[in-house]
């Protein structure tokens, strides 16, 4: 069971609290409420609101939140069903001190540099089954969204390459063609992702015609409607994080 993979109509999704207004009426007219998420200070400004660096969701019911931003989530989701334990690790501002949330899920995997996975998290993640890739990339949830549990994209070549040794059907994208302000280039995961049972979601539009043929022809083959937020560049907004 992976929390990536909703099964029915999220109540909400998680959003950086930068999205624009585009974005954000599409989660609307789609029926789900989004959540803006609260600047992290401690991080660097061009990921301070990325969801994915302060939440992983073990479930569909349960998130480990970096203690950074633990009351404000806990506040958010109060009196929702949803249960927010607040992680080990506090987040600093540079690498790898702000890595600890950021974990892949695709499958059974967690797919992270387990070097510095935060403790708690990895502690409710192993309790569910769920087993560990080891990769040296930090950035994992940024760098790969889950299509099924054996297919997903990632926009790192080393864990595409790796992710191919455990019999999953991964599509490499450059990250080149996604947008981050303040980097030469975002990651697929952070803009790209399933946002019902029926429909993936991109924040944006990728510009690369050979790219973007073969990124919807992957995902119409596994059975999803691709759908894009807006009509601007594809933007790196950290993860939407789906909450049933």
């Amino acid at each position: 069971m992976n929390p990536y993979i909703p099964y029915k109509l999220p109540r909400f999704v998680i959003i950086d609290y930068r999205a624009g207004e585009e974005i954000l009426n599409c989660l609307k007219k789609l029926k789900i409420q989004p959540i803006k998420t609260i600047k992290c200070t401690d991080l660097q400004e061009p990921v301070d609101g990325h969801p994915d660096m302060v939440i992983h969701p073990v479930d569909y019911e349960t998130l480990i939140v970096a203690p950074n931003v633990y009351d404000y989530y806990r506040n958010v989701f109060a009196g929702k069903g949803i249960k927010v334990i607040k992680g080990g690790k506090t987040l600093s501002r540079n690498y790898p001190e702000d890595i600890a949330y950021n974990v892949a899920r695709i499958g059974r995997y967690a797919v992270h540099n387990i070097q510095h996975t935060d403790q708690v998290l990895k502690y409710y993640l192993e309790e569910a089954g769920i087993e560990f890739i080891h990769v040296n990339q930090g950035y994992t949830k940024c760098s790969l969204t889950p299509i099924s549990e054996n297919r997903a994209l990632t926009s790192d070549f080393l864990i595409h390459e790796k992710l191919k040794t455990h019999n999953i059907d991964c599509m490499y994208i450059n990250p080149e063609v996604v947008y981050l302000k303040g980097y030469n280039y975002g990651f697929i995961g952070g803009c790209t992702g399933l946002i019902n049972e029926k429909i993936f979601l991109s924040t944006g539009k990728i510009f690369d015609k050979n790219i973007s043929l073969s990124l919807k022809k992957f995902i119409q083959s596994s059975g999803y409607i691709y759908k894009e937020a807006s009509s601007g560049q594809i933007t790196d907004l950290g993860t939407l994080i789906p909450i049933i």
